[in-house]
């Protein structure tokens, strides 16, 4: 990585509780985030509107090539998907 890290808090509101999923919307319009239940950490009853915060890094493109591979399984899911 080219660029050195700059962690930033970036803070959210719990929005959605699912079986196995927690979605935050991210405060400053930043969007919506999605994350699975086990990587979140808490001592309380995930409710609701409750304020959530983590730390963060600005993703980077490592690389200008396409991962092939990775494509092809994104176009199986998607062809699966359209015939169900």
């Amino acid at each position: 990585m080219k660029y050195g890290d700059r962690i930033i808090e970036m803070r959210g509101i719990i929005v959605e509780i699912e079986d196995g999923a927690v979605g935050m919307d991210l405060k400053g319009r930043l969007g919506f985030f999605k994350v699975p239940m086990r990587m979140l950490i808490t001592d309380y009853a995930l409710k609701v509107g409750q304020e959530v915060a983590f730390m963060m890094s600005f993703p980077e493109v490592i690389s200008g090539e396409v991962d092939e591979k990775y494509l092809k399984n994104i176009e199986k899911k998607e062809n699966k998907d359209e015939s169900n």
